[in-house]
């Protein structure tokens, strides 16, 4: 089936849509922008893009166009286990060949689950700092 014809069928009809204070977005994998376009739609594309959270780290899942009807095999997964700056510069490089419109919102989310998989500082307790002297 061609890109159109798939969104056609399912812009207004996908249990990935969420609309909420007048905007629609959505969940569905592939989806890097979350929002329900069909440029970035991960449904209705040749090329979708999914970066999802890994055990220590984050995943990269992109499509080999070479054996598109195996769908099982034709998912290429990069798992990305290094520090954040280290990750962000693996996926730029690998999608600026790939889907170069997506490259900087890929690395920005590749970021943000660097960011939530750090541990969380202890508050120092604060000091006093003596007693009042009437």
């Amino acid at each position: 089936m061609s890109q159109d014809l798939i969104w056609l069928l399912t812009r207004n009809n996908t249990s990935f849509l969420v609309k909420r204070n007048g905007v629609q977005l959505t969940s569905e994998p592939g989806n890097v922008f979350n929002v329900h376009a069909q440029e970035f739609s991960g449904l209705a594309t040749k090329k979708p893009v999914n970066i999802a959270a890994g055990s220590k780290g984050a995943v990269l899942t992109i499509k080999n166009q070479k054996i598109d009807n195996k769908p099982k095999a034709a998912a290429v997964k990069v798992a990305l286990s290094k520090d954040a700056r280290k990750s962000k510069r693996s996926v730029g490089n690998i999608l600026r060949a790939y889907r170069p419109e997506l490259a900087e919102a890929a690395q920005y989310r590749v970021a943000r689950i660097f960011a939530s998989q750090y541990p969380v500082k202890a508050q120092k307790p604060k000091k006093t700092r003596g007693v009042k002297k009437n």
